[in-house]
């Protein structure tokens, strides 16, 4: 049912799957070598057509000196902070509570709200583009940072709800049965017994929240535009004119975009792994 592991192969499989893994890495780390190396390319190479050779002249300070001081990369940026964190306090907070009335709570509509949540993740996107964006205008919300929220909330919460669901699910149920034994009210229970014990998911969720948001450029593109209130996803392509793309400039800004969630994987990696795989051995 499950493959060999690796080391249990046989010889020839073993030298070909060490010989085919150096180059499988370097075609996946080819795309983000290539958007460093732009990043540090005067725009003549790219007139030149000198795109995969060495650049002519390093211009690592010229380049990412323009992307933070003589463009509005810092207001995108700070745009995507105002979006995406309370994107993902709101749409965890709503998952867990959520999550915790489906998973402990025994009633008759259990499953059938428990597959409203889950069912939102099944509707392509694409055909809600106009709909949403009709919505953004009738409310007043249209080119807003609190439209883009309060979408993203509506949006993520089906995908956290079942995942929370799940993983309290998997909890001890003694333990509820205890402190209802004790006079301990639901919500006390749910915030002193529970959600304790929620650390590692929502660690992991939150870490895969803001990545989710903080990538995302089809609604960044449709609800939103100009540096007002559009996040760094989108606000990269302002480095277009009307005649000429300035690539060593969208380069120097992808890098920039890139590290805010890097960072948050790194600061929250022990977390995320243990939310990932608790539950995986006894």
């Amino acid at each position: 049912m499950f493959p060999t592991p690796i080391e249990k192969r046989p010889p020839a499989a073993r030298v070909t799957y060490q010989a085919f893994l150096p180059l499988a890495l370097i075609a996946w780390l080819l795309p983000l070598i290539a958007v460093a190396v732009f990043s540090i390319k005067p725009g003549a190479d790219f007139t030149n057509a000198n795109y995969w050779n060495m650049p002519s002249s390093f211009d690592l300070a010229e380049n990412y000196g323009q992307v933070f001081f003589n463009s509005d990369m810092p207001r995108y940026l700070l745009n995507s902070f105002l979006i995406t964190i309370p994107t993902v306090v709101g749409a965890v907070a709503l998952s867990a509570m959520a999550g915790f009335a489906l998973g402990i709570y025994r009633f008759k509509a259990n499953i059938w709200l428990f597959f409203m949540f889950v069912a939102g993740n099944f509707v392509p996107f694409q055909i809600l583009m106009v709909p949403v964006r009709d919505l953004t205008l009738d409310l007043g919300l249209y080119n807003t940072k609190t439209g883009l929220v309060l979408f993203h909330i509506a949006f993520q919460t089906g995908f956290c709800t079942l995942f929370m669901r799940n993983f309290i699910r998997a909890l001890p149920f003694e333990l509820i049965e205890a402190a209802r034994v004790e006079g301990v009210s639901e919500w006390r229970i749910f915030w002193y017994v529970v959600l304790p014990l929620m650390k590692p998911a929502l660690a992991a969720l939150s870490v895969l929240i803001f990545t989710f948001i903080w990538n995302d450029y089809f609604w960044a593109v449709v609800l939103t535009q100009g540096p007002e209130s559009q996040p760094v996803t989108a606000g990269i392509t302002a480095f277009n004119s009307q005649f000429r793309a300035m690539y060593h400039l969208m380069s120097a800004g992808s890098i920039v975009a890139a590290l805010p969630p890097v960072a948050m994987f790194f600061l929250m990696q022990k977390h995320f792994i243990a939310g990932l795989t608790l539950g995986a051995v006894k």
